[in-house]
């Protein structure tokens, strides 16, 4: 005969073990908030001083890093609700706050609307991510968002070093040449940049025209049959 406490408290009975929670103090996201550190230290040294060199060096370390740590959040199955949200935020801080920083240098080749542009496209993309994920709508990164950041992490450098006289002079006759890949680049940026943020749109408007389209569960529309013979 079945205990009646057991009957009267389900919660008595024994449930499966819970998957233990990732604790955020983790690796992967040690070197998120180091990649968030470096980028304050590029920022600085843009405002500061003129060691563009060092900056460049620093700023290419740090982007570098930016595989890392979804790597090995993934091989060690420590992703976590913190890493996720830190990892896209640092990377629109050291992008988005470097090109600010470039525009009163017009040496580097940075103008507002480059800048405008670059930032546009992530506040848009991050906020149409967050609608979707909140409709339960799977929006992942796509092939042209990977490119476009490898796109910008080359852009920038590049200009950092266009304000180095030490590296001009090393350049020599070369500086010309340097400058028009450094051109191309900054182009390439722009046209990644609007062709992502297009591509996220478009896939962003179809996701959510196919969810509002789509059927509702057999038990939401049995429910609402009976609701509505029971209130008739």
């Amino acid at each position: 005969m079945a205990n009646s406490e057991d009957v009267a408290n389900p919660e008595t009975k024994t449930n499966p073990e819970k998957a233990p929670e990732v604790s955020s103090w983790n690796l992967p996201n040690a070197i998120t908030f180091s990649r968030l550190i470096l980028a304050f230290v590029v920022l600085a040294m843009l405002d500061m001083t003129e060691w563009w060199i060092t900056c460049t060096a620093i700023f290419v370390f740090a982007v570098s890093t930016d595989f890392l740590d979804g790597y090995f959040a993934r091989k060690w199955n420590q992703v976590t609700v913190l890493g996720r949200i830190m990892d896209p935020f640092v990377d629109k801080v050291i992008i988005g706050g470097t090109l600010i920083f470039l525009i009163p240098h017009p040496e580097s080749g940075v103008c507002a609307w480059l800048t405008f542009i670059v930032i546009g496209r992530e506040m848009f993309v991050t906020g149409l991510r967050s609608v979707l994920e909140g409709h339960g709508v799977d929006f992942s990164a796509k092939w042209s968002g990977k490119i476009k950041m490898i796109v910008q992490s080359i852009t920038i450098p590049l200009a950092i070093l266009s304000l180095s006289p030490e590296f001009g002079d090393w350049l020599g006759e070369n500086k010309v040449s340097f400058l028009q890949i450094r051109d191309l680049f900054l182009y390439a940026t722009v046209g990644i940049t609007l062709y992502s943020g297009g591509e996220y749109t478009w896939r962003g408007l179809t996701l959510l025209k196919a969810q509002a389209e789509s059927p509702k569960p057999d038990g939401l529309n049995e429910s609402s049959t009976e609701n509505s013979e029971n209130s008739n």
